[in-house]
């Protein structure tokens, strides 16, 4: 079954067949380690620097409103130029910045230093899910998926644990300093990954007729008309993401520590996802496959609205809930989307990430707003998000627009 899982064995030379997977999981834990490992330092990162929650909280949702510009700018560079370049050039951005996060003497100086994180970042994200459809096909790619999504997990499990760790050894600049140490082994295994992207098969034209292929790739209805759809559920996870720390710790009451743990436990709950999918739902229905994950994540909705109030638990509980049917969802989701589009895989990569990247600053943003009790409004923004999914998915798959691997 091992040899099966990849085309492209004979070509790394050093990384060889487990290296490579390691490498692409590790690329895909730079966003949940870039915001869950300081998450626990937020609140004390606000009374720091003297300024108020939505000011500290910029932090997050500007990284990922430039990621998504980063990932925009940084796709077709990866088809034109390869995506070694990309995650090098990427990789030294984000090294820097987390260095210049780490010496920040304001907040206004750590909110500029984590744009340009997020800029580095979206260079080795996409490029990563690039080379996953460079060497995987079929049922194969949905198997690595389930693979480095379900390890990849580790990263929002470990990373709150080891920042409130850290905050009892020292302060919140050593998250930032663990980030840089991060980037720098990314960018030794890097330099030891060979190219995927076969000279043939990159893109020919200008630079600037290279980022044109993102409208080429937007046209394509099969693509980006279910992309938007399972993108919109990023919404409520980084709504959650945003207000997690402030709701066990200001609304609950608990220490920073304990607030990891809690955190920590849905994501390890939630990193057996992609293996539930992959031993339960593989060949299940896909038009409803969808519809099921949503409904669950409807209910966990109304779960956190109306009881999640009593009790840190049950508010978890409502959490698991929410998170757990959207890890299911997403080796599924990500196949079913890089099978719609033929070529042009760092476009396609870019307008895939982008959109999960801007509809999760924006729940960001929502969540982060003073509606009065932090608690109630996250369980309603989680229900109508899903129930708005349930709706556009039944709508999509009555349409006539084609979806391989669904309307077959």
């Amino acid at each position: 079954m091992e040899q099966e899982l990849i085309k492209e064995e004979i070509t790394q030379k050093y990384l060889g067949r487990k290296g490579l997977i390691a490498f692409i999981v590790l690329m895909n834990m730079f966003i949940p380690l870039s915001t869950d490992l300081y998450l626990p330092a937020l609140p004390t990162m606000s009374e720091y620097f003297g300024s108020n929650a939505a000011v500290t909280n910029l932090t997050l949702s500007l990284f990922f409103v430039f990621y998504a510009i980063g990932i925009v700018v940084w796709g077709p560079l990866s088809d034109r130029y390869g995506r070694k370049f990309v995650i090098l050039v990427g990789g030294l951005i984000y090294i820097l910045s987390s260095m210049s996060c780490a010496l920040s003497t304001n907040v206004y100086m750590l909110i500029v230093s984590r744009v340009f994180q997020g800029i580095g970042s979206g260079g080795i994200t996409c490029a990563s899910m690039a080379i996953i459809k460079d060497s995987f096909r079929g049922k194969q790619r949905e198997t690595i998926l389930a693979i480095t999504q379900s390890v990849s997990g580790l990263a929002p499990m470990l990373a709150p644990v080891a920042g409130a760790w850290i905050l009892k050894l020292t302060d919140w600049r050593g998250s930032f300093w663990l980030l840089a140490l991060i980037s720098f082994i990314n960018l030794i295994l890097t330099i030891l990954y060979k190219e995927t992207l076969k000279e043939e098969e990159r893109y020919q034209g200008s630079i600037i007729s290279s980022w044109g292929r993102l409208i080429v790739v937007a046209k394509n209805k099969s693509f980006f008309i279910p992309a938007l759809i399972f993108a919109f559920g990023s919404i409520h996870f980084m709504g959650y993401i945003a207000v997690s720390s402030y709701v066990y710790v200001d609304f609950f009451g608990l220490s920073e520590q304990s607030y990891s743990y809690f955190f920590a436990a849905n994501a390890l709950i939630s990193i057996l996802g992609p293996a539930i999918y992959i031993r339960f739902f593989l060949n299940f229905n896909k038009k409803t496959f969808a519809v099921l994950c949503f409904g669950i994540a409807a209910l966990s909705g109304v779960l956190i609205m109306t009881l999640g109030t009593l009790s840190p638990f049950i508010f978890l509980l409502g959490i698991i809930f929410m998170s757990l049917p959207g890890s299911i969802l997403r080796p599924f989701s990500t196949n079913i989307l890089m099978e719609q589009q033929t070529g042009d895989t760092g476009s396609m990569s870019s307008i895939l990430n982008f959109t999960f990247t801007i509809f999760g600053s924006l729940g960001m943003a929502i969540a982060s707003l003073p509606w009065g009790n932090i608690v109630i409004s996250l369980g309603a923004i989680i229900t109508i998000v899903s129930l708005v999914s349930i709706l556009t998915w039944y709508a999509f798959m009555k349409s006539k627009i084609p979806c391989a691997g669904v309307k077959e």
